[in-house]
């Protein structure tokens, strides 16, 4: 009973984190698509998308991924020892430290704009390259506000209310989908994308402020300061170097794709980004969602170390099954419906047909990769719940290195090899990156097995999975032969629901406990509505 209290409350905090991240992410989609309208595959959407990825960049490595690994695991362990005071000293002393870092880095930011364009995006040249320069001095104020931001999702995840936390990028997303909505069309493009820049700033303080009330309720011994000398304190600097190396090893790889596609043909950044903002959906709904909510929960596991580890393997395993369950459908629907699904979301004004294939080839690439990325993220999560950051950082460097040659093969030299155009080598991108995120998952995946005993997904599951992922999209392609594609929004409409339908009963009629899990939880809510 014990045991399914707690598979219970950690489903359930996943799907809080879902709920939030699907409705930034569906916000994120609707910003795309009026900004893949009024800009298309132009100079200045090439600009934009380089620009926006550098706050981001820092946004990720300072924020929300080294603060999950490095400051939940020992906040989250002292709330569950009931040490509120020595909790809230921690806290402080962590928004002190993370202030004066942001602060610091928004001003070097500014500065050495022009630095970081030559360094990410060599080549950008000209008009595009000041841009782009501008672009970036503009949002570089916001890093710090969404920094700030990720450490009040580090303490809300804590204390298990992960709603607010995750729903809070839509005030982000509405900020920027307002301003285009009024300016679209009415203004030159660079002038648009700059407009849209200065917005992304002040949706940056929407986010963070949004979350503060809750957290001022939770978190009442909160004290600033930036005594770094308590043993708990140490400790999470101490974590936050490795996995501020390993963090900024991943997000290098991300760099390594725009770094290569900047030298591809114009709109070859924008197209990326595109298919990018479509493949982190799964990933954030699913593998984020997961990972986000086992951490704390693995964290807080106290007792004997062989007590511990059972733990730990037991919500490892229920989790990459829940992950495994949602993930394979998404590839395949990336490789057999991704015009559909591209062209729904971005085919409009300044971004026609070509566009959308050409989408829809980055996300077929993006398919391979897919589910060892999102399984790569719970297993982390695992090592760090275990106070082990360098792990992580070793294979995550091993992936950088893979996706650097992989990729300037695939992108650079495989199209001439094949006679193909040169955009196709963004394509050539995201599947050489699946490729190294598959070797990665690997030896995360070895070394963990190596430590707590045998963990993953049984193969027949895998199997039937993916067998039931190609059987439910043949009505959905059958849709597409009869409708055609001269109406994309109607037919994903139409299309994606009944490969979603078609994918359930399939596994449930096949007897997968994650299926029976979903009916399960859409009839509760059925019953409640009625």
């Amino acid at each position: 009973m014990a045991a399914a209290e707690q598979r219970r409350k950690s489903t359930g905090g996943a799907l809080l984190i879902a709920a939030g991240i699907f409705l930034s992410r569906i916000m994120g989609l609707v910003r795309s698509h009026y900004f893949t309208r009024y800009l298309g595959t132009s100079d200045s959407a090439d600009a934009f998308s380089a620009a926006i990825k550098i706050p981001n960049f820092l946004q990720n490595l300072f924020g929300e991924g080294v603060l999950s690994a490095s400051f939940i695991p020992v906040y989250a362990r002292l709330l569950a020892e009931g040490d509120e005071e020595e909790a809230g000293r921690v806290a402080g002393a962590v928004f002190s430290l993370l202030a004066l870092v942001a602060t610091v880095l928004v001003v070097v930011g500014i500065f050495t704009a022009p630095v970081l364009i030559d360094l990410l995006t060599p080549g950008f040249s000209g008009d595009k390259r000041e841009l782009t320069i501008k672009l970036v001095q503009v949002t570089f104020p916001g890093v710090g506000l969404l920094v700030l931001s990720a450490w009040c999702l580090g303490i809300l995840n804590s204390h298990r209310r992960f709603f607010i936390s995750y729903v809070s990028p839509v005030a982000w997303n509405v900020v920027m989908i307002a301003t285009l909505l009024v300016f679209g069309g009415r203004v030159l493009q660079p002038n648009l994308v700059l407009l849209v820049a200065v917005a992304s700033v002040a949706g940056a303080a929407l986010q963070l402020v949004v979350q503060l009330p809750m957290l001022f309720k939770l978190e009442k011994k909160l004290r600033a300061s930036l005594d770094m000398r308590a043993a708990n304190v140490r400790s999470v600097i101490t974590n936050f170097v490795p996995v501020f190396f390993g963090r900024g090893v991943v997000q290098v790889s991300a760099y390594v794709d725009q770094w290569l596609a900047s030298f591809l043909i114009g709109g070859a950044v924008a197209v990326l980004s595109y298919a990018q903002i479509v493949a982190m959906l799964p990933i954030s709904l699913f593998g984020m969602a997961i990972a986000a909510s086992e951490l704390p929960a693995m964290s807080s596991a106290i007792g004997e170390t062989a007590d511990v580890e059972s733990e730990i393997r037991r919500r490892l395993d229920e989790g990459l099954r829940r992950i495994a369950f949602y993930i394979i459908p998404s590839a395949a629907a990336f490789v057999l419906l991704g015009d559909i699904i591209a062209g729904a979301l971005f085919q409009s004004g300044q971004f026609e047909r070509d566009g959308t294939v050409w989408v829809w080839g980055v996300l077929a690439g993006s398919a391979i990769g897919l589910l060892a990325g999102t399984m790569g993220r719970l297993y982390s999560s695992a090592w760090y719940a275990q106070r082990d950051t360098v792990t992580p950082l070793k294979f995550a460097m091993i992936r950088v290195a893979l996706t650097l040659g992989l990729g300037y093969v695939a992108a650079l030299l495989l199209p001439q090899w094949l006679g193909i155009s040169p955009k196709w080598g963004v394509a050539g991108l995201t599947a050489s990156a699946g490729i190294a995120g598959w070797v990665e998952f690997w030896l995360l995946r070895r070394a963990m097995n190596r430590k707590i005993g045998v963990t993953g997904v049984p193969l027949g599951r895998v199997a039937t999975l993916w067998i039931a992922a190609l059987v439910a999209a043949l009505p959905a392609l059958g849709l597409k032969l009869e409708m055609g594609i001269a109406r994309p929004v109607v037919l994903a409409v139409i299309a994606v629901p009944v490969y979603g339908v078609a994918y359930l009963l399939i596994t449930s009629g096949a007897r997968v406990p994650e299926a029976a899990e979903f009916l399960d939880r859409i009839s509760r809510v059925l019953r409640r509505a009625s």
